[in-house]
């Protein structure tokens, strides 16, 4: 028997530890035992304790990997229920010096929504449409639910103008600015890029009443 240091083992034998307390001192006793006198449920206490050690292991890395393969499937499927979209805008040939359209916003509407509009991410400003004959330029992008994408609308702002002969006139634009101006496109959203290139066509939009007044009828076409 001995006291506070932990013996060293001989072979074939195990140590087991017991306390007591005599006092207010308190004594460990170290008691050396050969393996063949252990009783049997310690033998089989060891055997079981050493195998549910690796089973709990095991068991721990089935579900770490579980919770991987878990959070990924869950981000394929959030990421696979999107459609990314992009609108662009071209024009065709125009008579006109320049034919200027302020455009602030686009939104577009779904068919699964009846009544929202949903604005895209802008790139607003003063474009003039003669500069994008048989070349197009993005000006709205954003993550949609995969749909059917119904409308695109412009909504337009106050400073449009048409230059005829070095002259610039203001363009008017009735409700442009209110309801906007409206593109069918009822096209099925897909997960990959969905790339829309809008016609603005200049020619047909610009119209000179009898007034002598430019006005702005669109003719707007997907292509």
């Amino acid at each position: 028997m001995l006291f506070a240091n932990k013996p060293i083992i001989p072979k074939n034998q195990v140590l087991i530890s017991s306390q007591y307390f005599y006092g207010v001192n308190k004594y460990l006793i170290w008691h050396i035992i050969s393996k063949e006198h252990l009783p049997t449920f310690f033998k089989t206490f060891i055997k079981t304790f050493s195998m549910t050690k690796k089973c709990i292991l095991w068991l721990m890395a089935a579900f770490c990997l579980g919770l991987t393969a878990c959070k990924k499937d869950k981000e394929d499927d959030s990421s696979s229920s999107k459609a990314q979209v992009e609108i662009r805008l071209t024009d065709d040939p125009c008579d006109c010096q320049q034919v200027n359209i302020n455009i602030k916003e686009i939104q577009v509407k779904l068919s699964g929504d009846t009544s929202e509009w949903v604005t895209l991410t802008t790139v607003s400003g003063i474009y003039d449409l003669l500069l994008f004959q048989d070349i197009d330029t993005t000006i709205a992008t954003g993550i949609l639910p995969l749909d059917t994408l119904k409308e695109v609308r412009f909504i337009l702002g106050t400073e449009n103008t048409v230059m005829v002969d070095s002259v610039i006139h203001e363009l008017q634009t009735p409700s442009a600015q209110s309801s906007g101006l409206k593109v069918k496109i009822n096209k099925n959203l897909g997960t990959s890029l969905n790339s829309f290139v809008l016609d603005f066509d200049a020619a047909e939009s610009v119209k000179l009443n009898g007034g002598g007044k430019y006005m702005l009828d669109p003719v707007i076409k997907l292509k």
